[in-house]
């Protein structure tokens, strides 16, 4: 008798989590992959800046001189990619791929423009929203941090207010009114996604065979 558990799809997840700035996208990501429950992994972008005291290279970021970058753009070898300022940023293709591959469930934490960038090289991410519990809550968010003039925010609040219209492009939108109920939500996403039939290979009617 063949096994249930031998005919499933070992391939692991592609998590895709994008919103607008200070909904705590980060402290998200950083939760999901303390905690370790799903096999998680955050991928490590390319950058072509420099090292910051502390970071280090396949570690903090895959650091390029620009050049490096730009054939690296021109040979399809990311899934997504940005400039940034004077800088870029990019997630590698084969990095991502080579994870998923072997069993890992990665995570993107990465801007809207990035998101729609993955869904079209890769079609089989789980694309998930994080969304404020108000934008009050947000701008207070936002405030609490000190460092933005009023200008700032006023900015910043216009940007989430178009950031948040893209969210009917995603699959999940997960509101961030409690850091460990968001996270929750979120493994309870990944483990449904591991549910999917699609991810089955069965053949229904062998299972005739045992009757």
């Amino acid at each position: 008798m063949r096994k249930v558990r031998s005919m499933i799809d070992n391939k692991g997840l592609l998590i895709v989590i994008s919103g607008p700035s200070a909904v705590g996208k980060g402290t998200i990501c950083k939760e999901l992959i303390k905690n370790n429950i799903n096999n998680l992994e955050l991928s490590v972008s390319v950058t072509t800046r420099k090292p910051r005291q502390g970071e280090f290279d396949g570690v903090n970021y895959f650091f390029k001189e620009k050049e490096d970058f730009e054939k690296m753009m021109e040979c399809g070898e990311f899934l997504e990619y940005a400039q940034v300022y004077d800088n870029y940023y990019g997630t590698p293709k084969e990095n991502v791929l080579d994870k998923i591959n072997n069993g890992k469930d990665v995570i993107l934490e990465i801007d809207i423009q990035g998101s729609k960038q993955v869904k079209e090289n890769y079609k089989d991410g789980i694309f998930i929203f994080i969304m404020p519990p108000s934008f009050e809550e947000l701008k207070s968010r936002i405030m609490k941090r000190g460092t933005e003039t009023q200008k700032d925010i006023n900015k910043r609040m216009k940007c989430a207010f178009e950031e948040i219209q893209q969210a009917k492009f995603y699959n999940y939108i997960v509101v961030n009114d409690d850091l460990k109920n968001a996270v929750e939500k979120i493994y309870c996403i990944i483990n449904a996604e591991k549910c999917r039939l699609s991810r089955y290979h069965v053949d229904f009617s062998e299972f005739k065979e045992e009757l």
